[in-house]
């Protein structure tokens, strides 16, 4: 079972969404907030695999809240939802470690399948959002993350090119017909070889050197 923090300031929309994740017998929102402080509070006092958080809120909202959830529970995955497809605001909570970022219009199947990703290893962008993220993250020259002369092998090469598609590490493990574990090992290998701070670096990387 997958314990689930929700945090969205307007109770009917809250209880909508609650109800549309329940579908899933795995999956079981347990904490419900409706501002950031009380997601924080509520963090504090129990476990949650995974928050799930409106941008817009009162007294606190989404990206503070995310910010400070993944400082002092590193271990976390955190989703964004929301109603605002902008991309300032995919941009600043990909960089602080945002696992994925969706809109209050999709339909329960997609956030379902983004929830089992985001705690699988993905990243979610839906297509909207990434059409506007990927071109903004390519032309910001000063944080963009440069070709070293680092040797990629092939097999490298493959796992980059399926990050930078945002799929799992199952996924990938898939697709290469290897084991979840030697993916894992790939990927930490990648971060070290290229000086990476996390998967989603490495998705950049990939996308900003031709990988797909």
């Amino acid at each position: 079972m997958t314990d689930i923090l929700l945090a969205e300031d307007q109770a009917i929309v809250r209880q909508g969404i609650k109800m549309m994740l329940e579908t899933d017998p795995e999956l079981k929102v347990t904490g419900e907030a409706k501002n950031g402080r009380e997601a924080l509070a509520l963090r504090e006092r129990n476990h949650y695999d995974l928050a799930i958080l409106d941008i817009r809120m009162p007294e606190m909202d989404g990206l503070d809240t995310a910010k400070e959830l993944l400082r002092r529970f590193p271990q976390m995955k955190v989703l964004m939802l929301t109603t605002f497809n902008d991309e300032e605001y995919a941009i600043r909570a990909l960089k602080m470690g945002v696992r994925g970022y969706l809109l209050k219009d999709a339909e329960a199947s997609q956030l379902i399948h983004a929830i089992k990703d985001c705690l699988a290893g993905g990243l979610q962008l839906p297509g909207e959002v990434a059409k506007k993220v990927v071109p903004h993250l390519l032309e910001r020259k000063q944080t963009s993350i440069k070709k070293t002369n680092t040797t990629i092998t092939n097999r490298e090469s493959d796992i980059l090119c399926l990050l930078g598609e945002g799929k799992s590490n199952k996924e990938i493990a898939q697709v290469l017909a290897l084991s979840v574990g030697t993916v894992k090992n790939h990927i930490t290998h990648l971060l070290d070889k290229l000086e990476l701070r996390d998967r989603t670096q490495l998705a950049i990387y990939a996308i900003q050197n031709d990988y797909i």
